[in-house]
């Protein structure tokens, strides 16, 4: 059996994954298949429908099945925003098809938020290996001003034809090769939680997503070339990461530090020349950076650290808040900043058992850090090599923002990360001395 085979069994949602060459023609089979008798509406942008929007429809004409006009979006600063939802939402609510979503992340967001909205299932036609969001739960949309996440289902089938995904643009590709990359340090992360008793891995969740990772970034090189080789792994590695965060319902399997640096920016509505960067690209300079923190945790002497000193300068909670109004005062997410706080905080009495955890536990975490990090300059090599962004710069970060982000990003989630280890040890200003950040 597959490992997508086993991973489909285990998601909640998707019904159906097809990943392969020249499969587009397959679509109309698929469909039949989730949804006999059904009217299907195709969902794309201007451009989507032109790569393969056009054809799946006129697939599903010559199957026989019956379809709506197509709904192209037509706004040339189309993003994932709610009116877009609503205009989506409007034109489904006048009939009962099932919506084809034809594109990449944003218009299979739109589509599941609005198709959700509807009470209605939908399938996904993927035409990028560009990000992980396609068979995950929720959608990640902008709502008065700021980035959210809904809570609604995955598509009911997906369908992934590499000859239209490897002639992406190479930006969108380098994004999502990006994105996958980050499931490295979320590992990682995962591995501390687990290690000081914070979140225990479950194993499922662990071997969808980790399971071939790897090997699934082996080649940066052709995957910005769009060889078959190359891509065909990436887009399975990105919809493997959707179907762990199916099956767990949360997304701890795919995010962790490096995600919240890129929440943080989609918070303060980050733009560079104008437009928000790629998620795939932000995360890809956090990856970066988290994987150089790593490097100086595992350098740390941790077996020597001295707790009594650590417990002695760990403010109280109304010492933390206080610090959470310094660094969000002038922000809309506040309250988001001190209600996370709040959930993470712990006593001096529980930081103490926490770190004699840490350092009884440190040659075991140690050993299973090394075997999931890779080095930072390979992490930057790799993403060299893909074309994505390796300086902060080239997304409009500046390194003083980079550094003010490892203070600021563990604020904003609950989730424990090397963060959250780096904070209660006292050595977070220490690492990131050494790291020269502002050069």
């Amino acid at each position: 059996m597959s490992k997508l085979t086993t991973a489909l069994k285990s998601a909640r949602e998707t019904r159906a994954l097809q990943i392969g060459v020249n499969i587009l023609n397959r679509v109309p089979a698929m469909f039949a298949e989730q949804f006999p008798g059904q009217k299907a509406i195709v969902v794309a942008d201007a451009t989507t429908f032109g790569v393969a929007g056009k054809a799946v429809s006129a697939y599903l004409r010559e199957a026989g099945i019956a379809q709506d006009e197509p709904f192209v979006f037509t706004d040339p600063d189309l993003y994932a925003e709610f009116k877009f939802v609503e205009q989506l939402e409007k034109a489904l609510a006048q009939t009962g098809a099932i919506p084809v979503a034809v594109g990449s992340g944003t218009v299979n967001d739109l589509t599941k938020l609005a198709a959700h909205r509807v009470g209605r299932p939908y399938i996904c036609v993927a035409t990028a290996a560009s990000m992980d969001g396609y068979t995950a739960f929720g959608a990640s949309v902008t709502f008065r001003g700021a980035k959210q996440t809904f809570t609604c289902p995955a598509p009911q089938a997906v369908l992934a034809d590499v000859e239209i995904i490897r002639k992406a643009p190479a930006a969108m590709t380098a994004s999502g090769y990006a994105d996958l990359f980050a499931k490295i340090t979320a590992g990682a992360d995962w591995i501390l939680a687990d290690g000081l008793g914070v979140e225990a891995i479950d194993p499922t969740a662990w071997s969808i997503v980790q399971d071939g990772l790897h090997e699934a970034l082996a080649n940066p090189g052709g995957a910005r070339a769009g060889t078959v080789e190359a891509v065909s792994p990436l887009i399975e590695g990105l919809m493997l990461g959707g179907f762990a965060m199916q099956w767990s319902r949360s997304s701890r399997p795919a995010s962790g530090a490096e995600h919240q640096f890129s929440h943080l920016w989609d918070m303060e509505h980050h733009t560079h020349n104008g437009k928000a960067p790629s998620h795939g690209f932000k995360v890809g300079i956090a990856t970066l950076y988290v994987s150089t923190l790593y490097e100086q945790l595992l350098n740390h002497p941790v077996e020597q650290l001295d707790i009594a000193a650590c417990c002695a300068r760990w403010p109280d909670l109304s010492q933390q808040e206080a610090r959470a109004g310094e660094l969000f005062s002038n922000t809309g997410f506040l309250e988001t900043a001190l209600t996370e706080t709040r959930a993470k905080y712990l006593s001096k009495e529980e930081l103490a058992k926490q770190l004699e955890t840490l350092k009884a536990g440190w040659p075991v975490i140690r050993q299973r850090l090394e075997k999931q990090l890779l080095p930072p300059t390979e992490v930057k090599r790799r993403l060299q090599s893909v074309g994505a962004p390796v300086e902060p710069e080239e997304i409009g970060i500046s390194r003083a923002r980079l550094r003010d982000g490892f203070f600021r990003a563990q604020y904003i989630r609950r989730r424990f990360t090397i963060l959250d280890v780096a904070v209660r040890t006292g050595c977070l200003d220490l690492w990131l001395d050494h790291m020269i950040i502002d050069e």
